[in-house]
């Protein structure tokens, strides 16, 4: 690709991914992250003190022992690609790829 990968504004002349615009995209990521995974967390401990009265024996409901298991292995599983994909920086350029797909199909447009 011959071409740089980075964009600019018409009117403004300045990147689309200004360190501005980055800024205020991660503010709006983390505001809605925190949106969605609080009450997820909520539920999830709502959930986790369920399981703990009923494997104390205290709570009625023993019959539903291995389906909150079973939540909480599949919780964890996510829980974990969730980490391994931000320690791993899946997240840091979420711009890149549709500027090669944009690249890819004008250099395939160009040889067809």
């Amino acid at each position: 690709m011959s071409k740089s990968l980075t964009q600019s504004n018409a009117t403004t002349g300045q990147p689309v991914s200004s360190k501005k615009n980055r800024s205020s995209a991660w503010t709006i990521t983390v505001f809605f992250g925190v949106l969605i995974l609080i009450p997820s967390l909520i539920g999830f401990l709502m959930k986790f003190t369920e399981f703990i009265s009923v494997a104390e024996g205290t709570g009625s409901g023993q019959f539903a022992i291995t389906p909150i298991v079973n939540y909480l292995l599949a919780s964890a599983g996510f829980f974990s690609l969730l980490m391994w994909a931000a320690l791993n920086g899946m997240f840091k350029d979420l711009e890149h790829p549709k500027f090669v797909m944009l690249e890819t199909e004008k250099e395939l447009d160009a040889n067809a």
